[in-house]
């Protein structure tokens, strides 16, 4: 995952109610309407933060007769995992080790 791919999802994650919609979806699949109960907010607010999360991979969907299903997509986020891992880590594969320090 490249540092623009991590940045644009970190981005759709800092929203509060993204996030909270991810917590609720940890549990496991839930339609729309379910996950509507849950806030205070009206359909359309939830299918702006939906359409978010389904577009950057970060939550799945399928219909079920006329619900929308929704699903955490656990890969990407032990992607995004891994990937912070790394940029706070020192190892091998680092860019710092490419940065001479002091040379200024």
């Amino acid at each position: 995952m490249s540092y623009k791919e991590l940045s644009a999802i970190l981005k759709v994650l800092s929203d509060s109610s993204r996030l909270e919609i991810l917590d609720l979806l940890s549990c496991g699949e839930l339609c729309a309407c379910d996950l509507l109960e849950h806030f205070q907010f009206s359909q359309p607010t939830l299918s702006h933060h939906m359409k978010s999360l389904v577009e950057n991979n970060i939550v799945t969907t399928r219909k079920d007769g006329n619900k929308h299903m929704y699903q955490l997509n656990h890969a990407i986020l032990d992607d995004v995992n891994k990937n912070l891992t790394i940029v706070n880590t020192s190892d091998q594969r680092c860019i710092c080790k490419n940065v001479k320090s002091g040379e200024c």
